[in-house]
């Protein structure tokens, strides 16, 4: 996920306030390039700005105080235990009644206060441990960490950087074991090597850079007496995926003229994954893993298509190009064609090669969850996350099949390479007029719309074909973005992580924010996204027509516009707002056992750090949430995995603040002062061994 607004404390002359840190290595100053949509296409915030004023009235009785116990925020620096926090949580649980027994079944836990805690804070009856950090060696053979002396070799066999998605696997016939796989996204490396100089990187940094991208598979293993969950280092199913991996292109694009280069003149082998951001597991068994910010690595860009998917004209942040020409667009013109697809990775075969579907288009991929059709097609949702892009939906013209053999696995490796990819298109239930972008309550009195999943590109063992007039299949693959302007698909604000429910089959679309939404030139609010200078962010709850996974329309509705409580802008999806937790910018989201969805936040700006949060979505307690966690300073809550006695998060980026450095610090998080500050995957259980809660 790329955080595109300010980190706590770190105010400066960004957009917004935020970290010049963050802008230059999560996305590649991606907030100071023009908007790279300048399509005429509908504007989501043109769809629904009525909602909220409408759903507010209705609400009225509801929402008269405010949250002011859940805003109060724990001060931290340093070494400051997360004990604190969970003090001052329990006395607000106590204060708005937002208490334990009453909760949603699976939120009944005493809410976290927002803090600004340099650790990671859960309520209080909970336990946590550090599972993995970056550099601890996970292949047979490699060394244990040493930031002073680190070599591409020794990463290339240890955890990698910034962990993002996570998905966790059974493993048959290894009992309280696990199959662990995480996202490395990006590399900050003024925090991972002392003396670095960002204007003349050594080619050792460089690589030791390309080994902490890319993938990790590691197995894990549960103590069954206290809840903690370690990794089992020199497994056999253990492994380290790079940017130098050898990767398959698969799907109607591989072999274009467009993929082509001159280390692969077929246009169907790739070198390395880069940036890979949030993604999915498979109902067979494999993961799925989305290509984001993949432009910051290319310099030298010249066409309009470059410049569509954000290439810059220049030197790139971390001169990789001096070190190999495949990231010098001129020099290599197809070579970010390659990237900006979604990954397919076979944990369980440590020998396969990982795959890029080009049949799910090129565009910046923000997660790529799945579900089945009824007779048990591959459905796949996928956002494109850029201010005023798109989301996506690709259906699958062949059936999953089941069992181990190699036979049935690679028939079902080959699933997202035959089908149709859709693009959304939004329509609101209000006239035109009736919208002013105040929020103010349209005549019809609706807040919500319709939608249509317009086709690109299908697919068949016969051949593709486009949709798009004056677009071959190759080209609408290659550049989706374009295809998706000329059928006018509806401009979203980031659209993140896309989940389905496993209870009710509705789809839930997050869109973290975007500020750039009423300015001059762009789009303002209307029906379908709530503020103008969106910077909190909100909700589309999805449901598709009769509730079929491979329909082609469906119907919209806001469920949680974020934000303070007290702001009248914010909805809870009809939730009492003075029982809420505040939330702002949501990013990844899963479900419980229970039907909750969990939200991670990526760039909170009611001046707290981010955190995971629970919100009930069926029954009388609809739209209650209630925060779980918060991380550390400069730390983004990623990846989160809801288990019934477990939790999971990935903390990426920790101390990724403006000025700090190796040498100065932001954070000693995990492992206290005088350490070098490290990404980790965290696990949070009940230290009672009871379910998470109930």
């Amino acid at each position: 996920m790329r955080r595109l607004l300010p980190l706590i404390g770190t105010p400066g002359s960004h957009p917004g306030g935020r970290s010049a840190l963050t802008c230059r290595f999560r996305c590649g100053d991606a907030c100071f390039h023009e908007v790279p949509n300048t399509s005429d296409n509908a504007y989501v915030g043109d769809v629904i700005a009525g909602a909220i004023g409408r759903r507010s009235m209705m609400r009225a009785a509801a929402v008269v105080t405010v949250a002011t116990a859940t805003g109060a925020a724990v001060v931290g620096t340093g070494a400051q235990d997360a004990r604190a926090a969970q003090a001052v949580e329990g006395g607000a649980a106590a204060r708005t009644g937002h208490t334990v027994d009453k909760a949603a079944r699976g939120l009944r836990f005493s809410p976290v206060a927002p803090n600004t805690a340099d650790a990671v804070t859960v309520p209080g009856g909970y336990g946590q441990n550090v599972v993995i950090r970056w550099g601890e060696p996970i292949l047979r053979g490699a060394p244990a960490f040493d930031p002073e002396h680190q070599t591409a070799k020794a990463q290339a066999g240890q955890f990698g950087y910034n962990n993002d998605f996570l998905a966790l696997l059974p493993l048959p016939g290894e009992r309280g074991r696990q199959l662990l796989v995480a996202n490395h996204e990006y590399t900050d490396e003024v925090l991972m090597f002392r003396g670095y100089d960002p204007a003349n990187p050594t080619r050792d940094q460089v690589e030791v850079a390309w080994a902490a991208h890319g993938l990790s598979a590691v197995v894990v293993e549960e103590d069954r007496r206290t809840g903690r969950l370690t990794a089992v280092t020199r497994h056999a199913l253990n492994r380290r995926v790079t940017a130098t991996t050898e990767f398959q292109l698969t799907g109607p694009a591989a072999g274009s003229d467009l993929l082509k280069t001159s280390v692969d003149p077929t246009g169907r082998k790739v070198l390395g994954t880069l940036n890979n951001c949030s993604g999915g597991t498979t109902p067979w068994g494999t993961t799925l893993h989305g290509e984001e910010n993949f432009n910051q690595y290319f310099g030298g860009a010249s066409r309009d298509t470059d410049k569509r998917y954000g290439l810059g004209t220049g030197a790139t942040e971390r001169k990789w190009e001096r070190f190999d020409k495949r990231f010098d667009v001129a020099q290599e013109p197809n070579e970010s064609h390659r990237f900006g697809y979604v990954v397919e990775f076979d944990p369980y075969d440590p020998s396969s090669t990982p795959r890029k579907h080009t049949a799910l288009g090129r565009f910046k991929h923000e997660a790529a969850t799945v579900r089945l059709t009824d007779d048990g097609r591959p459905v796949v949702y996928t956002g494109d996350d850029e201010r005023f892009d798109y989301f996506y939906k690709f259906v699958g013209s062949k059936r999953m099949r089941h069992g181990s053999s190699r036979s049935v696995r690679e028939h079902n490796l080959s699933l997202l390479d035959e089908g149709t990819l859709y693009v959304a298109r939004l329509t609101g239930d209000s006239p035109a007029a009736d919208i002013d972008g105040s929020g103010k309550l349209p005549a019809d009195g609706e807040f919500d719309g319709s939608g249509e999943w317009i086709p690109l590109v299908t697919a068949t063992a016969r051949g593709a074909v486009s949709h798009v007039d004056g677009m071959t299949v190759e080209e609408v693959l290659v550049f989706t973005r374009l295809a998706g302007d000329k059928v006018g698909a509806t401009k979203m604000d980031r659209p993140e992580d896309i989940q389905p429910s496993p209870h009710t089959g509705k789809v839930y679309v997050v869109l973290t924010n975007n500020t750039n939404r009423g300015k001059a030139g762009s789009a303002g609010a209307d029906e379908a996204n709530p503020r103008n200078a969106n910077k909190h962010g909100h909700i589309l709850e999805l449901t598709e027509r009769r509730g079929r996974a491979e329909a082609t329309t469906f119907g919209w509705s806001l469920f949680l516009v974020a934000g303070d409580p007290a702001d009248p802008a914010t909805y809870f999806a009809g939730f009492p707002k003075d029982r809420v937790s505040p939330i702002s910018c949501p990013d990844n989201v899963a479900f419980d056992p229970h039907g909750n969805l969990w939200i991670s936040t990526d760039g909170n700006q009611l001046g707290s750090h981010d955190g995971l949060l629970g919100v009930a979505t069926k029954g009388e307690r609809r739209g209650e949430l209630k925060q779980f966690l918060t991380v550390p300073t400069g730390a983004e809550t990623c990846g989160p995995i809801i288990q019934d006695r477990r939790v999971l998060v990935a903390v990426q980026h920790p101390g990724e603040i403006d000025g700090a450095s190796v040498e100065k610090p932001a954070s000693n998080w995990p492992d206290g002062p005088g350490k070098i500050v490290r990404p980790a995957v965290v696990s949070v259980w009940r230290t009672d061994g009871c379910d998470i809660g109930v």
